[in-house]
C-alpha cells in the first residue's frame, strides 16, 4: 500500500466509522484487492487466496470499531491480514493432510483386466463362517448386519446390556475376519 492509498484508506476508514457506507464499501472494495494481492505475492497463484480476503475483510468488519485514527492505517490492516492469511495457510495445510481434492479422484479399476477379484464375495463362504461362530456371536452379528436391528432392539431382546451386545458384536466380527483371512474378504 502507498503512502497516498494508505491516506485514503485512513480518510475511508475515519468516514466509515462515523457510518458513512459507499466509504465503507468503498475501502471493502480497496481491502480485498490489496489482500489478494499480498497473499499472491507471499503465497503465490493458490486457489484458497479469496478466502485470506474474505476471511481478512469479515476481520476488519468485527475490529473496526479497533480501529485508532491517531495511528496509522497500514500496520492496523497488514496486521489482521497476515494472521488470517497464517489461519488460511494452516487450515488449508490440515485439510490437504487429510482429504483428496475432487479435482483428483482416482480412476476407477479395470475389472476386465488384471484378474483381480477382491471385490467379489464367496457368499457360501460367509455363511459357513457365521455359522461357524459361537451362538450368541452368530444371533448378534446377524441381528446387526443382515436384519439391521439396532443395537437397543437386540439388548431388549437377548435381556443383554447395550455395551455387552456390542462388546458380543465386535468379538463376532473379529473372529469372522480370522476365519476369513483378515480384513479385505
Amino acid at each position: 500500500m502507498t503512502a497516498e492509498q494508505e491516506r485514503q484508506a485512513t480518510a475511508l476508514m475515519i468516514r466509515a466509522q462515523q457510518g458513512d457506507a459507499l466509504a465503507y464499501a468503498e475501502l471493502l472494495t480497496a481491502l480485498a484487492t490489496a489482500a489478494r494481492r499480498y497473499a499472491r505475492n507471499r503465497l503465490g497463484d493458490v486457489a484458497w487466496i479469496d478466502d485470506v480476503a474474505q476471511d481478512t475483510l469479515v476481520t476488519v468488519n468485527a475490529a473496526r470499531h479497533t480501529y485508532d485514527r491517531a495511528r496509522p492505517f497500514a500496520p492496523w490492516f497488514y496486521a489482521i491480514l497476515s494472521n488470517r492469511m497464517i489461519d488460511v495457510l494452516r487450515r488449508e495445510r490440515r485439510i490437504s493432510a487429510r482429504e483428496v481434492g475432487s479435482d483428483v479422484l482416482p480412476e476407477p479399476a479395470d475389472r476386465s483386466s488384471a484378474g483381480d477379484h477382491r471385490d467379489e464375495i464367496d457368499f457360501d463362504r460367509v455363511k459357513a463362517a457365521l455359522a461357524s461362530l459361537p451362538v450368541k456371536q452368530r444371533e448378534i452379528v446377524d441381528a446387526l448386519k443382515l436384519r439391521e436391528e439396532s443395537v437397543k432392539d437386540i439388548s431388549r431382546r437377548l435381556g443383554m446390556s447395550e455395551s455387552a451386545v456390542k462388546v458380543t458384536a465386535h468379538r463376532g466380527y473379529r473372529a469372522l475376519r480370522r476365519l476369513l483371512g483378515g480384513r479385505d474378504r
